[in-house]
């Protein structure tokens, strides 16, 4: 295979970093291994965050996520993880990585992890008619 799984993350340059917008990624396919029995466990990624300079590049997200194929790790320890490398990657204002765990034993996880710039503020929220 010439592609391969790299924890390298890549950036680019904000087109708009003069506004807060939110950039929402959905990856149904991620894959690790439970750190007791060694079997695999799937999740539905689900990042949200506001840019500031640099956003996240795809293919290098896509090579990232797919490097914890092989690699065991307790839910709230890989989502954590995964959530650090992303803001030290970028630098956003915000960041929200929800992890949604698929069944296991008869049990669904749910990791929730964010992080926010401590010198931005976060628009007020409009509810039109």
């Amino acid at each position: 295979m010439t592609t391969q799984p790299s924890k390298a993350l890549e950036t680019f340059d904000n087109p708009q970093p003069g506004r807060d917008y939110t950039v929402r990624i959905r990856m149904p396919e991620f894959t690790c291994l439970c750190p007791k029995t060694g079997q695999p466990d799937f999740a539905v990624l689900n990042l949200e965050y506001v840019p500031d300079r640099h956003c996240l590049e795809l293919k290098a997200l896509k090579l990232y996520i797919w490097s914890f194929r092989d690699e065991g790790a307790f839910h709230e320890d890989v989502t954590n993880r995964m959530l650090d490398d992303m803001v030290r990657a970028c630098r956003p204002r915000f960041m929200r990585l929800t992890a949604e765990f698929n069944v296991r034993g008869g049990i669904y996880t749910t990791v929730v992890a964010e992080h926010r710039n401590p010198d931005w503020h976060a628009p007020e929220n409009i509810a039109l008619p």
